[in-house]
């Protein structure tokens, strides 16, 4: 599972890190086409960058939908639980797991039919206005996306009913600070 883990967020991170870049090349290459230098103008006019804005579209939906994934692992997803926590533990843990069995039911429907799409969006030859990327590759990002989740789901479920834990996201806690601190401690720097 660690592997799926790691992957889910270099996928995440890897979106986000490139149309942050992109949207930056276009801005800068938009401003830059503006101003009136005779030679830097009439080159920047002649490199096309009409695709960035299509492009980042596309990746912020697929970031979207790991990201979905990402958040129920995780213990991020918006959940609304005041009611549910105080409930006595017998009931809490029946409404919890409908709850679980309900999201891993929808997504799973969700993630059925998106490929159902996908598969007829195959034949037909469809693709995007300025990439020119055929549509079902960029619609892939439904069915995969709600297959994980549906996965994350069973996933936290499967826990929930071994522990009676959820996943709790801890706002304060940083990835390798802890070794960091130690390093430090150690006199190692």
């Amino acid at each position: 599972m660690k592997f799926l883990d790691r992957l889910e967020e270099w996928i995440i991170a890897t979106l986000m890190g490139a149309a942050t870049f992109i949207i930056f090349l276009a801005v800068v290459h938009r401003y830059l086409s503006g101003l009136p230098i005779p030679g830097l103008q009439d080159a920047l006019i002649q490199i096309n960058t009409s695709w960035a804005q299509e492009l980042c579209i596309y990746m912020f939906v697929w970031m979207a939908k790991f990201g979905a994934a990402y958040g129920v692992r995780t213990g991020i997803h918006v959940g609304i639980d005041v009611l549910i926590n105080r409930l006595s533990p017998p009931w809490r843990a029946k409404f919890v797991s409908f709850g679980l069995i309900a999201g891993a039911t929808f997504t799973g429907i969700v993630g059925t039919l998106g490929a159902l799409f996908v598969a007829r969006m195959a034949d037909t030859g469809q693709t995007s206005a300025d990439l020119e990327i055929p549509m079902w590759i960029i619609y892939m990002a439904v069915p995969l996306g709600s297959y994980l989740m549906c996965f994350r789901f069973l996933q936290v479920l499967v826990h929930f009913l071994r522990t009676g834990d959820l996943p709790k996201h801890d706002h304060s806690f940083v990835e390798g600070l802890d070794e960091e601190v130690a390093n430090v401690k150690g006199g190692q720097k």
